[in-house]
């Protein structure tokens, strides 16, 4: 029930320290800038050089530190040190579960094959393990690297609360989810699908999302960034409709995120907040003041408990340290046995039969050759544009490209996000999901393209 609203008082640099990071961040994340001939974000431009200028030494580097990662793993395990039982960071990044530390150790064995290039071919093959260690990692180690340091500036300085109350009306009604994943969308559109997850998943830890909420968002919001959406576009040649191929995504994303929170899986999670920390949010409007008004307020009264930048700046450095040590190892591991599976065995294409009718049905040209592209995006994004770029029909082309951004959910890198993080999602759930997206997708982009190829 909405109550009086007493309005509160804050000082020029109490909303200086609200409107300076947050205008920052908003730079930095959300705005989008040309780069030469793709379209990316200030952080992407950031993410990119970092890339180019360390290109040659990020393989090594991270192999390294995923040894480290596994070696430091096995001593906490064999003996007490003082020095990480007595770190609470040491303890969480180093004291894990044998499920993990397994994980760890097949990381960090794969990813020095395919660097040394020793062990059996299949492991580090150029179409399996090298795309993990030489075309993945890398990518995600530099986007990781600003995206944590830079993140607290959506996070703790109040602009989630501000946009989270004024479009808390749209989102609420249509998508069942508070104003504020409004920002994990924009963050994923206009930047990467992993940074938004990653928001998603500190949010969720946070206080401000509950179960059902987290596990909605990180599932439907995710979506792929226009710049790799363009480099999809590109490898299957139909760049040149890319305005219309992106609108596709955008819309059969809509699609899906209204109507895969509906059903089970995600319906059935709970609308509960993770139990260490409990609820923090408060989007309510009370009566008496506009969204705009109350939305500031929220957002000076965030950024007011910010008393260290030194402290802001420590937890951003440390949020690197452990999804570096914690993260990239199950992406080498995991990532590889995906494509293993992906490329020498025919588990997908078995898979695939089903949709062989149904592309028919839909009048795809090529439905059998397609086929395996609408299942093997599970494994990895980038897998169905290489199945796709072999077929002739451009209609289809097109329906293989946008399918493979739409369905979202891809095992080398958001899944084993997911799985990693507390989002209460299991490996099965996220093939349902996967399914779903693709099922209740696939019609609606056959149809927009059929018009588009009229």
């Amino acid at each position: 029930m909405n109550t009086i609203h007493q309005h509160k008082k804050y000082t020029a640099i109490q909303y200086m320290k609200f409107w300076l990071p947050s205008l920052l961040g908003i730079i930095l994340f959300l705005i989008p800038v040309s780069d030469g001939d793709k379209v990316t974000i200030v952080l992407g431009i950031f993410a990119d050089s970092l890339q180019a200028l360390l290109a040659d030494y990020i393989p090594l580097i991270m192999t390294i530190i995923l040894i480290i990662s596994a070696l430091g793993a096995i001593i906490a395990k064999i003996i007490p040190l003082s020095s990480i039982k007595n770190s609470p960071f040491l303890t969480s990044l180093f004291d894990i579960s044998p499920f993990w530390l397994v994980m760890r150790c097949i990381g960090a064995i794969f990813a020095f094959m395919t660097l040394t290039e020793t062990g059996p071919s299949f492991i580090s093959s150029s179409l399996t393990g090298g795309v993990v260690l030489f075309d993945l990692i890398p990518v995600l180690m530099v986007w990781f690297f600003f995206a944590c340091l830079f993140m607290p500036l959506l996070l703790q300085f109040g602009l989630m609360d501000f946009i989270g109350t004024i479009v808390r009306k749209v989102m609420q009604p249509l998508f069942k989810l508070p104003g504020r994943s409004s920002i994990d969308a924009l963050a994923s559109w206009m930047g990467s699908g992993t940074v938004g997850v990653l928001l998603t998943t500190k949010q969720f830890e946070s206080g401000y999302y509950t179960k059902r909420e987290a596990a909605v968002v990180a599932t439907n919001f995710s979506i792929a960034s226009i710049a790799f959406s363009l480099v999809i576009a590109k490898f299957l040649e139909i760049d040149h409709m890319f305005v219309e191929f992106y609108f596709t995504v955008v819309v059969a994303g809509i699609f899906a995120a209204i109507i895969v929170p509906r059903i089970p899986p995600l319906s059935l999670k709970k609308d509960t907040y993770e139990e260490s920390i409990g609820k923090q949010i408060d989007e309510d409007v009370p009566s008496g003041v506009s969204s705009f008004r109350f939305g500031v307020e929220k957002a000076v009264e965030k950024a007011t408990q910010v008393k260290s930048y030194r402290n802001v700046i420590k937890d951003g450095i440390l949020n690197v340290i452990d999804i570096w040590f914690s993260l990239i190892p199950l992406v080498m591991a995991l990532g590889t046995v995906a494509l293993i599976i992906a490329e020498m065995t025919p588990i997908f294409d078995f898979l695939s039969y089903p949709f062989i009718p149904f592309l028919e049905l839909l009048q795809i040209p090529e439905a059998k050759e397609a086929a395996p592209a609408m299942i093997v995006g599970f494994a990895d994004m980038f897998l169905p544009a290489v199945i796709g770029s072999g077929i002739e029909s451009e209609l289809t082309r097109f329906v293989i490209g946008v399918m493979s951004l739409a369905q979202l959910i891809y095992m080398s890198e958001i899944g084993i996000l997911l799985l990693k993080s507390k989002i209460p999602l299991s490996f099965l759930e996220l093939f349902i999901i996967f399914l779903q997206r693709t099922i209740i997708t696939l019609p609606v982009v056959a149809l927009m393209a059929h018009f588009l190829f009229f």
